[in-house]
C-alpha cells in the first residue's frame, strides 16, 4: 500500500531530488541542448538558402545557354549566307572571265583563220581545253572544301597519271 500512497517523507525527498536534477539540467544541459538546436536550425536554413541560390543559378545558366545557342545559330546563318554570296560571286566572276576569254579567243581565231586555218583550229581547241580545265579547277576548289575529299581526289589523279 505504500507504493500506492507514498508517505510525506518520500514525497519530500522526491521533490528535493527532482528539484536538484531540474536545477542541474537547467544550469548545464538546457543551454547546450538549446544551442545545438539553434545551430542545427541555422545550418538547415543556410542549406535551404544555398539550395534556392543553386536553383536560381541553374535557371540563369539555362537562360544563358539558350542565349548562347541562339547567338551561335545566328552566327552560323550569317556565315552560311556570306559563304553562299562568296560562292555565287566567285562563280559569276569565273563565268564572266570565261566569257571574256572565249570572246577574245574567237576574235583571235577569226583573224588567224585567214592565214592558217588548220593552225587556228588547233589553237582554239587548246585554249578551250585550258579554259575548261581552269573552270573545272575553280569549281572543284569550291566543291572540295573538305580536306578528306581533296586528298582522295589527289590520290586518284596521281594513280591515273601515266608517266612516259
Amino acid at each position: 500500500m505504500e507504493i500506492i500512497k507514498p508517505s510525506f517523507g518520500l514525497i519530500f525527498w522526491m521533490l528535493i531530488g527532482f528539484g536538484i536534477l531540474f536545477f542541474i539540467l537547467a544550469k548545464y544541459a538546457w543551454p547546450i541542448i538549446s544551442k545545438s538546436i539553434a545551430d542545427r536550425e541555422q545550418k538547415i536554413e543556410e542549406q535551404l538558402a544555398a539550395a534556392a541560390q543553386a536553383r536560381e543559378d541553374m535557371k540563369n545558366l539555362k537562360s544563358e545557354h539558350q542565349a548562347l545557342l541562339t547567338l551561335a545559330k545566328e552566327e552560323r546563318d550569317t556565315i552560311l549566307a556570306d559563304a553562299r554570296k562568296l560562292r555565287d560571286k566567285l562563280y559569276d566572276e569565273a563565268k564572266d572571265k570565261a566569257d571574256e576569254e572565249a570572246q577574245q579567243i574567237i576574235k583571235d581565231a577569226k583573224k588567224a583563220i585567214n592565214f592558217e586555218k588548220m593552225k587556228a583550229m588547233t589553237e582554239m581547241k587548246n585554249e578551250i581545253a585550258n579554259m575548261s580545265i581552269e573552270i573545272a579547277e575553280k569549281i572543284l576548289r569550291q566543291e572540295l572544301a573538305d580536306k578528306d575529299k581533296q586528298e582522295k581526289l589527289v590520290d586518284k589523279w596521281i594513280n591515273e597519271v601515266n608517266l612516259n
